[in-house]
């Protein structure tokens, strides 16, 4: 991981599209910072298409693709998009598997819940549970006594003995049915809404995240970008971001839109 100040000012310049994690991405310590939610402002009002892709729920992601500074929002770790068009006052809701498989599969969480919350003393359901639409979210640091590595890593074990897909975010880890991923609902999602070829642009979009789960997109992106609080995951993260920051979390992602931002403002004085 390099520092985000070595990004070249020409690939820096260039870049369309900025996707973001959110927890301990664009928060401190569980809350939002102002100055993050000032750094989506500018990249918007600049033309960079802003979307948090992120592990938070359904109940969450309404509110957020409605009111934040974003053009959408891709949640529970890809299990779907929303998209607010402010003019016709509509929500476009789009998701990986349909309502009646999600219903089944919501049946085949609770015997995975049944036994992470058996086996695993000190987990608990997520806060958030009750507005999430596809995946089951454990908690095991945001509410309750961080667990120890080894207890996290035996909750995503019993997932995948479930027949689950299971990824470790900075506080949850979440599991689900099916085989979407972040990076497979980024793609539909900037698509369908940014008119957008990731696969052809890559180069053109920056993902800034912190933690395991956002491997795929990490992998993906030449131009990945992690908050400096990544690196307490080195070795325990299938890929690893481009980049990477000196403060943590929102201050973090500050520096990755002002080193863009001023990136762009060069080239146009040039």
């Amino acid at each position: 991981m390099r520092a985000i100040s070595d990004m070249p000012a020409d690939a820096a310049s260039r870049i369309t599209t900025l996707f973001a994690d959110i927890d301990d991405t664009l928060t401190n310590d569980g809350r939002l910072p102002a100055c993050a939610y000032e750094a989506l402002e500018r990249l918007l009002v600049a033309g960079i298409a802003v979307a948090p892709i992120t592990g938070r729920p359904a109940g969450w992601c309404d509110m957020i693709a409605r009111m934040w500074p974003v053009s959408g929002v891709v949640g529970e770790n890809g299990a779907f998009y929303f998209s607010y068009h402010q003019d016709s006052r509509r929500m476009r809701r789009v998701f990986a598997i349909n309502d009646g498989q999600r219903a089944d599969d919501r049946k085949k969480l609770e015997i995975v819940r049944a036994r992470i919350l058996t086996e695993v003393p000190g987990a608990a359901i997520s806060a958030d549970q009750h507005y999430r639409e596809a995946d089951l979210a454990i908690d095991f640091c945001e509410d309750v006594p961080p667990l120890p590595t080894g207890e996290v890593e035996r909750i995503k074990q019993i997932f995948e003995e479930e027949g689950a897909v299971a990824k470790v975010s900075s506080i949850h880890v979440n599991g689900w049915y099916g085989t979407y991923d972040k990076l497979t609902m980024t793609r539909r999602f900037a698509s369908d809404v940014l008119g957008l070829d990731i696969d052809v642009e890559k180069e053109k979009i920056v993902f800034v995240g912190d933690s395991p789960n956002d491997a795929p997109m990490f992998r993906f992106f030449p131009n990945a970008c992690g908050v400096a609080n990544v690196v307490q995951f080195q070795g325990r993260i299938e890929a690893e971001p481009t980049y990477v920051t000196r403060a943590e979390g929102g201050h973090g992602f500050v520096e990755i839109a002002n080193r863009i931002l001023a990136a762009r403002r060069e080239r146009a004085v040039a």
